[in-house]
């Protein structure tokens, strides 16, 4: 089974902080987190790690 990210791991791990990665989610920027229950959220660390690697391409190649 996959490890579940909740927003603080997702914090540590991308470096951003809370009110930017919801800026980012909000401008359809970051994935979209999957409901955990009622109030809570969290990403799978595949989708996290995926959308990492996007980033460092794109600064690569320039194109941030």
């Amino acid at each position: 089974m996959e490890k579940i990210f909740r927003l603080k791991n997702v914090v540590e791990v991308t470096g951003l902080s809370r009110s930017t990665i919801y800026r980012l989610f909000n401008a359809g920027k970051f994935p979209r987190p999957i409901k955990l229950s009622e109030r809570a959220i969290g990403w799978h660390e595949s989708v996290i790690q995926h959308w990492i690697d996007e980033q460092a391409g794109l600064i690569k190649n320039g194109k941030i």
